[in-house]
């Protein structure tokens, strides 16, 4: 999550005194002289230092409809204010006329299903990545008749049924899960239960992708249940793993394992700190056909990778895919670090010839300062190597061109020698 731009300050004006339109009309958030640069440039973003904050303003609900007018009371749009948030205002709407309904709703849901509709044969993927698809701060992921929603923003949280409703009317899903759990819902002041919205859930849904049956939780698993990002990433570590011996950590419920496996991997083992996770992804490994391939090991990561190379272990293919070391910039250096350490680990446990992957989810680090730190760990593990591919979420999950926090997703392929 960025930081609010330094904006210079209120020039000042008539802000207690501002008329806020007739009863019954929306309210009105107001930029100060000078502010709102990155908004101008094309993010859909309005930190809360970026706005005139009268009594009315600091009156306006979290979750509200307002019209953004710049310092000239021009009209820029319509935003979702949130004064309890750091980005107070995220924009609905262009035109200041549109009405935030129903309608418009299925008709955003309806232009995110069309694109999803050409990009995947069955209905697996996420459906709304948030800004990039005109509804900011939710995300939507689709597992066939059933949607689990994170309305990670006030205003899709105060929303969350007419959603649901849109979600069913347009998708035709019968299962709508609502999930509470994202560190996102935090920082805007939200809090609530993960909750079944419609429909039911009768255990793991299976889902099938790159030769591999996933097993995804949509009600107690991590996020959502599953990750469709790394979707094409799988596919391309897939590749190296013929007759290889693979080693997966931080695997979630199977990730690059599974797909390794499908691959046509010798053998796969699989490490993370959730038992829970690990008894699905046996289960899929058993579904796909080849259980007897895998196996999997409850462990902290770096406790893992330091027993597997004091014990002398090698392996052809190893990928490590870590929860966000730096999810916000205040952690960025401790992240870095964090990464550094996990590719010497993981570089010390690769065979020669082998190949590394590393990837990062943390928005506070950009591909440069991830990269850097996974060289830097490369190298004090002693390694020499060549880089493959970067890698990054798959079409599901679109860019907002004037936001880059939503290129978030970090996969680097590496071939190591020495």
């Amino acid at each position: 999550m960025s930081e609010p731009d330094d904006i210079s300050p209120d020039a000042g004006g008539d802000a207690e005194g501002e008329t806020h339109g007739a009863p019954g009309a929306r309210p009105v958030v107001r930029l100060k002289p000078r502010a709102g640069r990155r908004f101008f440039a094309g993010a859909p973003w309005v930190y809360q230092d970026e706005l005139v904050l009268d009594r009315r303003t600091r009156k306006i609900p979290p979750g509200s409809v307002a019209e953004l007018q710049d310092a000239e009371r021009r009209p820029l749009g319509l935003v979702a204010v949130n004064l309890e948030s750091g980005i107070a205002g995220r924009l609905l709407d262009r035109d200041p006329q549109a009405e935030i309904d129903g309608a418009w709703l299925r008709g955003r849901i309806a232009r995110a299903l069309a694109l999803r509709e050409r990009l995947f044969e069955a209905p697996f993927y996420r459906l709304v990545h948030a800004e990039a698809d005109g509804l900011p701060g939710l995300i939507v992921d689709r597992f066939g008749d059933a949607c689990v929603m994170q309305p990670n923003a006030a205003w899709a949280d105060a929303r969350a049924d007419e959603i649901a409703q849109a979600l069913r009317e347009v998708a035709g899903v019968g299962t709508v899960m609502l999930n509470a759990g994202s560190r996102a819902r935090g920082l805007e002041g939200l809090q609530g239960e993960t909750r079944l919205l419609s429909g039911a859930l009768d255990g793991p849904v299976e889902v099938s992708m790159n030769g591999a049956v996933y097993l995804a939780d949509l009600v107690g698993g991590q996020k959502t249940g599953l990750y469709f990002d790394q979707r094409p990433n799988h596919a391309f570590v897939a590749r190296l793993c013929r007759g290889a011996r693979v080693l997966d950590v931080f695997s979630h419920v199977g990730g690059f394992a599974l797909a390794a496996l499908a691959g046509g991997a010798a053998s796969a083992l699989a490490v993370d700190g959730s038992e829970p996770a690990l008894a699905l992804a046996s289960e899929g490994a058993k579904r796909s056909g080849f259980g007897e391939r895998f196996s999997a090991r409850r462990a902290d990561a770096f406790d893992a990778l330091g027993e597997l190379g004091e014990a002398g272990e090698r392996f052809d293919v190893v990928i490590c895919d870590p929860p966000a070391f730096a999810p916000a910039k205040s952690a960025l250096q401790n992240g870095l670090r964090a990464y550094a350490r996990i590719a010497r680990l993981a570089a010390g446990v690769t065979a020669p010839g082998g190949y590394l992957t590393l990837c990062s989810c943390s928005h506070a680090a950009d591909p440069a300062a991830f990269r850097a730190a996974c060289v830097r760990g490369i190298e004090q593990a002693g390694r020499e190597a060549q880089l493959l591919r970067f890698g990054e979420a798959g079409p599901d999950h679109p860019e907002h061109p004037g936001l880059p926090e939503t290129s978030y997703l970090k996969a680097l392929t590496f071939r190591l020698d020495g």
